[in-house]
Protein backbone atom coordinates (compact mmCIF):
# COMPACT_ATOMS: atom_id res chain seq x y z
CA UNK A 1 0.00 0.00 0.00
CA UNK A 2 1.61 3.31 -1.45
CA UNK A 3 -0.51 5.17 1.56
CA UNK A 4 1.07 4.48 4.99
CA UNK A 5 1.39 5.85 8.41
CA UNK A 6 4.23 5.17 11.11
CA UNK A 7 3.29 6.18 14.89
CA UNK A 8 5.55 7.14 18.04
CA UNK A 9 8.57 7.37 15.67
CA UNK A 10 9.59 11.54 15.56
CA UNK A 11 11.78 13.20 13.39
CA UNK A 12 14.75 14.69 16.45
CA UNK A 13 17.19 16.37 14.25
CA UNK A 14 18.39 17.45 11.41
CA UNK A 15 22.79 18.70 10.46
CA UNK A 16 23.41 19.21 7.15
CA UNK A 17 27.40 19.54 5.74
CA UNK A 18 28.34 20.80 2.12
CA UNK A 19 32.02 21.45 0.78
CA UNK A 20 33.87 24.44 0.96
CA UNK A 21 34.13 25.01 -2.26
CA UNK A 22 32.08 27.27 -4.82
CA UNK A 23 30.92 27.17 -8.14
CA UNK A 24 29.69 30.30 -9.46
CA UNK A 25 27.71 29.16 -12.59
CA UNK A 26 28.44 32.85 -14.52
CA UNK A 27 32.12 31.77 -14.21
CA UNK A 28 31.81 28.26 -16.38
CA UNK A 29 33.29 28.81 -19.60
CA UNK A 30 30.82 26.01 -21.25
CA UNK A 31 28.08 28.73 -21.41
CA UNK A 32 27.65 32.30 -22.88
CA UNK A 33 26.01 34.64 -20.54
CA UNK A 34 22.84 34.70 -22.85
CA UNK A 35 23.30 31.08 -22.18
CA UNK A 36 23.75 31.83 -17.89
CA UNK A 37 21.23 34.73 -17.43
CA UNK A 38 18.24 32.04 -19.26
CA UNK A 39 19.64 29.32 -17.03
CA UNK A 40 19.48 31.26 -13.49
CA UNK A 41 16.31 32.52 -14.39
CA UNK A 42 14.83 28.68 -15.54
CA UNK A 43 16.74 26.74 -12.58
CA UNK A 44 17.31 29.69 -9.54
CA UNK A 45 20.54 28.19 -9.54
CA UNK A 46 23.83 30.38 -9.59
CA UNK A 47 26.05 28.67 -7.84
CA UNK A 48 26.76 25.14 -6.33
CA UNK A 49 29.09 23.33 -3.75
CA UNK A 50 31.65 21.04 -5.07
CA UNK A 51 33.64 18.14 -3.49
CA UNK A 52 37.19 18.09 -3.54
CA UNK A 53 38.68 14.79 -5.04
CA UNK A 54 39.61 13.58 -2.01
CA UNK A 55 35.91 13.85 -0.21
CA UNK A 56 33.17 11.78 -0.87
CA UNK A 57 29.30 11.50 0.21
CA UNK A 58 30.45 9.23 3.05
CA UNK A 59 32.62 11.81 4.39
CA UNK A 60 30.24 14.92 4.47
CA UNK A 61 27.62 12.37 5.88
CA UNK A 62 29.58 11.78 8.41
CA UNK A 63 30.69 14.70 9.70
CA UNK A 64 27.59 16.05 9.74
CA UNK A 65 25.92 12.68 11.99
CA UNK A 66 28.92 12.96 14.64
CA UNK A 67 28.11 16.81 15.20
CA UNK A 68 24.07 15.46 15.40
CA UNK A 69 25.07 12.98 17.56
CA UNK A 70 27.25 15.15 19.81
CA UNK A 71 24.09 18.19 19.86
CA UNK A 72 21.54 15.55 20.76
CA UNK A 73 23.83 14.73 23.38
CA UNK A 74 23.17 10.79 22.51
CA UNK A 75 25.21 7.93 23.60
CA UNK A 76 26.38 6.51 20.13
CA UNK A 77 25.88 2.71 22.16
CA UNK A 78 22.03 3.84 21.76
CA UNK A 79 21.69 3.99 17.93
CA UNK A 80 21.08 0.72 16.61
CA UNK A 81 19.98 1.55 12.79
CA UNK A 82 21.96 3.69 10.60
CA UNK A 83 20.42 3.42 6.35
CA UNK A 84 22.66 5.26 3.93
CA UNK A 85 20.77 6.64 0.91
CA UNK A 86 22.94 7.97 -2.04
CA UNK A 87 23.68 7.11 -5.63
CA UNK A 88 27.32 7.92 -4.78
CA UNK A 89 28.34 5.82 -2.36
CA UNK A 90 32.04 4.86 -2.18
CA UNK A 91 32.42 1.80 -3.55
CA UNK A 92 30.04 -0.67 -5.63
CA UNK A 93 30.82 -3.33 -2.71
CA UNK A 94 31.42 -3.01 0.10
CA UNK A 95 27.99 -1.00 1.25
CA UNK A 96 29.26 2.27 2.31
CA UNK A 97 26.52 1.85 5.45
CA UNK A 98 28.69 -0.42 7.23
CA UNK A 99 31.98 1.87 6.36
CA UNK A 100 29.93 4.85 8.30
CA UNK A 101 28.84 2.49 11.08
CA UNK A 102 32.68 2.12 11.87
CA UNK A 103 34.04 5.28 11.03
CA UNK A 104 31.12 6.73 13.63
CA UNK A 105 32.09 4.34 16.26
CA UNK A 106 28.83 2.90 16.67
CA UNK A 107 28.12 -0.69 18.27
CA UNK A 108 28.68 -3.80 15.70
CA UNK A 109 24.94 -5.09 16.92
CA UNK A 110 23.66 -1.68 14.77
CA UNK A 111 21.55 -2.55 11.81
CA UNK A 112 23.06 -0.56 8.45
CA UNK A 113 22.44 -1.04 5.17
CA UNK A 114 22.55 1.26 1.63
CA UNK A 115 19.21 2.45 -0.48
CA UNK A 116 20.72 3.60 -3.90
CA UNK A 117 17.57 6.44 -4.41
CA UNK A 118 17.88 9.87 -5.28
CA UNK A 119 15.33 12.75 -5.61
CA UNK A 120 12.89 10.72 -3.46
CA UNK A 121 15.46 9.19 -1.14
CA UNK A 122 15.00 11.30 1.80
CA UNK A 123 11.62 10.15 1.92
CA UNK A 124 12.29 6.80 1.28
CA UNK A 125 14.74 6.48 3.90
CA UNK A 126 12.34 8.34 6.46
CA UNK A 127 9.65 5.69 5.51
CA UNK A 128 12.36 2.63 5.56
CA UNK A 129 14.02 3.78 8.89
CA UNK A 130 10.80 4.83 11.08
CA UNK A 131 9.08 1.76 9.95
CA UNK A 132 11.96 -0.16 11.20
CA UNK A 133 12.06 1.17 14.16
CA UNK A 134 8.70 0.85 15.34
CA UNK A 135 8.59 -2.62 14.13
CA UNK A 136 11.34 -3.69 15.98
CA UNK A 137 11.13 -1.21 18.93
CA UNK A 138 14.57 0.05 17.97
CA UNK A 139 14.15 3.57 20.02
CA UNK A 140 17.47 5.37 18.16
CA UNK A 141 18.14 5.50 14.31
CA UNK A 142 19.99 7.65 12.03
CA UNK A 143 19.14 8.52 8.37
CA UNK A 144 22.31 9.51 6.11
CA UNK A 145 21.69 10.96 2.87
CA UNK A 146 23.14 12.82 0.22
CA UNK A 147 25.23 12.87 -2.71
CA UNK A 148 28.17 13.86 -4.40
CA UNK A 149 27.15 13.82 -8.16
CA UNK A 150 29.96 16.22 -9.30
CA UNK A 151 31.79 13.16 -9.37
CA UNK A 152 29.61 11.49 -12.64
CA UNK A 153 28.53 15.18 -14.37
CA UNK A 154 30.66 15.65 -17.58
CA UNK A 155 32.20 19.30 -17.39
CA UNK A 156 31.51 19.77 -20.90
CA UNK A 157 27.76 19.17 -20.33
CA UNK A 158 25.98 22.22 -19.74
CA UNK A 159 22.54 20.78 -19.85
CA UNK A 160 23.91 18.67 -16.18
CA UNK A 161 27.27 20.53 -15.00
CA UNK A 162 25.48 24.06 -13.69
CA UNK A 163 22.52 22.26 -11.65
CA UNK A 164 23.96 19.83 -9.23
CA UNK A 165 25.76 20.45 -6.13
CA UNK A 166 27.11 18.21 -3.66
CA UNK A 167 25.73 17.47 -0.05
CA UNK A 168 25.27 15.28 3.26
CA UNK A 169 22.81 15.21 5.39
CA UNK A 170 22.04 13.37 8.86
CA UNK A 171 18.55 13.23 10.27
CA UNK A 172 17.91 11.33 13.39
CA UNK A 173 15.10 9.96 14.27
CA UNK A 174 13.92 8.53 17.83
CA UNK A 175 11.11 6.98 19.89
CA UNK A 176 7.99 9.67 20.62
CA UNK A 177 4.73 8.56 22.43
CA UNK A 178 1.98 9.86 19.89
CA UNK A 179 4.24 11.02 16.66
CA UNK A 180 2.92 10.10 14.21
CA UNK A 181 4.77 10.34 10.58
CA UNK A 182 2.51 9.51 7.23
CA UNK A 183 3.78 8.83 3.65
CA UNK A 184 3.11 8.66 0.22
CA UNK A 185 5.48 6.57 -1.78
CA UNK A 186 4.98 5.06 -5.76
CA UNK A 187 7.19 4.28 -8.51
CA UNK A 188 7.21 4.26 -12.35
CA UNK A 189 10.12 2.80 -13.72
CA UNK A 190 8.64 2.96 -17.65
CA UNK A 191 10.78 6.15 -17.24
CA UNK A 192 14.29 4.98 -16.03
CA UNK A 193 16.10 5.69 -18.79
CA UNK A 194 15.18 9.43 -18.30
CA UNK A 195 17.53 10.08 -15.50
CA UNK A 196 21.12 7.75 -15.72
CA UNK A 197 24.68 6.64 -15.89
CA UNK A 198 24.18 4.35 -18.85
CA UNK A 199 27.57 2.52 -18.50
CA UNK A 200 29.02 0.93 -15.02
CA UNK A 201 26.75 -1.06 -13.63
CA UNK A 202 26.27 -4.74 -14.58
CA UNK A 203 23.84 -4.37 -17.06
CA UNK A 204 26.28 -2.21 -19.11
CA UNK A 205 29.90 -2.91 -17.62
CA UNK A 206 32.59 -0.36 -18.21
CA UNK A 207 34.49 -1.07 -21.24
CA UNK A 208 37.23 0.28 -23.83
CA UNK A 209 34.56 3.01 -25.23
CA UNK A 210 32.51 3.78 -21.69
CA UNK A 211 34.98 6.46 -20.94
CA UNK A 212 34.91 8.03 -24.65
CA UNK A 213 33.55 11.67 -24.73
CA UNK A 214 30.69 11.72 -27.39
CA UNK A 215 29.26 15.37 -28.65
CA UNK A 216 25.85 14.77 -28.35
CA UNK A 217 24.73 18.78 -29.54
CA UNK A 218 26.69 21.82 -29.16
CA UNK A 219 27.25 22.57 -25.57
CA UNK A 220 26.61 18.59 -24.69
CA UNK A 221 29.64 16.14 -24.75
CA UNK A 222 29.73 13.38 -21.93
CA UNK A 223 30.99 9.73 -21.55
CA UNK A 224 28.66 6.55 -20.86
CA UNK A 225 29.91 7.26 -17.30
CA UNK A 226 28.49 10.19 -16.86
CA UNK A 227 24.84 11.43 -15.92
CA UNK A 228 22.25 12.09 -18.38
CA UNK A 229 19.21 13.71 -17.90
CA UNK A 230 16.25 14.04 -20.43
CA UNK A 231 14.96 17.97 -18.80
CA UNK A 232 12.01 17.82 -20.62
CA UNK A 233 10.64 14.81 -19.35
CA UNK A 234 11.94 15.13 -15.78
CA UNK A 235 9.88 18.50 -16.12
CA UNK A 236 6.38 16.92 -17.11
CA UNK A 237 7.06 14.66 -14.40
CA UNK A 238 7.51 16.76 -11.51
CA UNK A 239 4.98 19.02 -12.58
CA UNK A 240 2.21 16.01 -12.86
CA UNK A 241 3.31 13.86 -10.19
CA UNK A 242 4.44 16.75 -7.40
CA UNK A 243 1.15 18.54 -7.30
CA UNK A 244 -0.47 14.33 -7.14
CA UNK A 245 0.97 12.77 -4.95
CA UNK A 246 1.06 15.83 -2.35
CA UNK A 247 -2.90 15.86 -2.68
CA UNK A 248 -2.90 12.02 -2.38
CA UNK A 249 -1.36 12.16 1.06
CA UNK A 250 -3.56 15.29 1.58
CA UNK A 251 -6.34 13.76 1.25
CA UNK A 252 -6.05 10.05 2.87
CA UNK A 253 -5.34 11.65 6.04
CA UNK A 254 -7.41 14.88 5.94
CA UNK A 255 -4.69 17.18 6.72
CA UNK A 256 -5.96 20.74 6.68
CA UNK A 257 -3.55 22.26 4.04
CA UNK A 258 -3.69 25.87 5.89
CA UNK A 259 -2.13 24.30 9.25
CA UNK A 260 0.69 23.29 7.23
CA UNK A 261 3.95 25.40 7.96
CA UNK A 262 6.04 24.46 5.28
CA UNK A 263 6.05 22.51 1.94
CA UNK A 264 9.12 21.65 1.24
CA UNK A 265 10.17 19.95 -2.02
CA UNK A 266 13.20 18.35 -3.73
CA UNK A 267 15.09 21.30 -5.04
CA UNK A 268 15.03 19.77 -8.70
CA UNK A 269 14.21 23.17 -10.82
CA UNK A 270 12.67 26.74 -9.79
CA UNK A 271 10.31 26.89 -12.35
CA UNK A 272 8.78 23.23 -12.07
CA UNK A 273 8.58 23.59 -8.72
CA UNK A 274 7.11 27.00 -8.54
CA UNK A 275 4.35 25.07 -11.14
CA UNK A 276 3.77 22.71 -8.46
CA UNK A 277 3.20 25.30 -5.71
CA UNK A 278 0.78 27.23 -7.94
CA UNK A 279 -1.18 23.79 -8.93
CA UNK A 280 -1.37 23.40 -5.39
CA UNK A 281 -2.49 27.11 -4.62
CA UNK A 282 0.57 27.31 -1.83
CA UNK A 283 1.25 30.74 -0.50
CA UNK A 284 4.76 31.37 -1.82
CA UNK A 285 6.23 31.98 2.07
CA UNK A 286 5.58 28.40 3.14
CA UNK A 287 7.51 26.84 -0.03
CA UNK A 288 11.76 27.80 0.65
CA UNK A 289 14.22 26.99 -1.63
CA UNK A 290 18.14 26.42 -1.82
CA UNK A 291 18.68 26.43 -5.18
CA UNK A 292 20.22 29.34 -5.29
CA UNK A 293 23.21 28.47 -3.17
CA UNK A 294 23.04 24.78 -3.84
CA UNK A 295 21.68 23.67 -6.87
CA UNK A 296 20.01 19.98 -6.70
CA UNK A 297 22.26 17.77 -4.17
CA UNK A 298 19.85 15.32 -5.43
CA UNK A 299 18.69 13.15 -1.57
CA UNK A 300 20.75 15.94 0.49
CA UNK A 301 18.19 18.56 -1.27
CA UNK A 302 14.99 18.71 1.57
CA UNK A 303 16.77 18.47 4.39
CA UNK A 304 19.35 21.03 3.13
CA UNK A 305 16.75 23.61 2.40
CA UNK A 306 15.20 22.72 5.95
CA UNK A 307 18.93 23.30 7.48
CA UNK A 308 19.54 27.03 5.39
CA UNK A 309 16.10 28.16 4.73
CA UNK A 310 13.60 27.25 7.94
CA UNK A 311 15.94 26.60 10.41
CA UNK A 312 14.95 29.09 12.89
CA UNK A 313 11.06 29.05 12.03
CA UNK A 314 11.16 25.67 13.10
CA UNK A 315 13.62 24.92 15.91
CA UNK A 316 12.53 22.91 18.45
CA UNK A 317 9.11 24.95 17.84
CA UNK A 318 5.84 22.61 16.75
CA UNK A 319 5.49 22.62 13.18
CA UNK A 320 3.79 20.38 10.39
CA UNK A 321 6.00 19.96 7.45
CA UNK A 322 4.95 18.48 4.38
CA UNK A 323 8.24 16.91 2.96
CA UNK A 324 8.08 15.88 -1.21
CA UNK A 325 10.53 14.54 -3.32
CA UNK A 326 10.56 13.43 -6.98
CA UNK A 327 12.94 12.12 -10.13
CA UNK A 328 15.57 9.31 -10.97
CA UNK A 329 13.54 6.16 -10.95
CA UNK A 330 11.70 7.57 -11.82
CA UNK A 331 9.54 7.71 -8.34
CA UNK A 332 8.36 9.99 -5.49
CA UNK A 333 7.96 10.39 -2.35
CA UNK A 334 5.83 12.50 0.07
CA UNK A 335 5.45 12.69 4.42
CA UNK A 336 3.69 14.83 6.55
CA UNK A 337 4.89 14.88 9.86
CA UNK A 338 2.86 16.53 12.81
CA UNK A 339 3.70 19.22 15.64
CA UNK A 340 7.39 18.10 14.88
CA UNK A 341 10.39 19.60 17.19
CA UNK A 342 13.81 19.49 15.41
CA UNK A 343 16.70 20.24 16.25
CA UNK A 344 18.13 21.82 13.53
CA UNK A 345 21.96 22.55 13.54
CA UNK A 346 23.92 25.26 11.69
CA UNK A 347 25.39 24.28 8.16
CA UNK A 348 28.73 22.33 8.29
CA UNK A 349 31.43 23.19 5.60
CA UNK A 350 34.36 21.19 5.21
Amino acid sequence: MAVFSVNNIAIKGISCCVPKQTERNIDLDILTQEEVRKFIDVTGVEERRIAADEICTTDLCCEAAEKLIKELNWQKEEIEILVFVSQTSDYILPISAAILQDRLGLSTNCIAFDVPLGCSGYVYGLSILSGMMQTTGIKKGLLLAGDTISKIISKTDKSTLPLFGDAGSATALEFAANAQLSFDLGSDGSGYKTIIVPDGGSRNRINNDSLKVQTIEKGIERSACDLVLDGMDVFSFGITQGPKTVNKLIEAFEIDKDQVDYFVFHQANMMMNKMIAKKLKLPIEKVPYSLKNFGNTSSATIPLTIVSEIKEAVLNKPSNLIMCGFGVGLSWGTMFAKDCKIECLELIEV
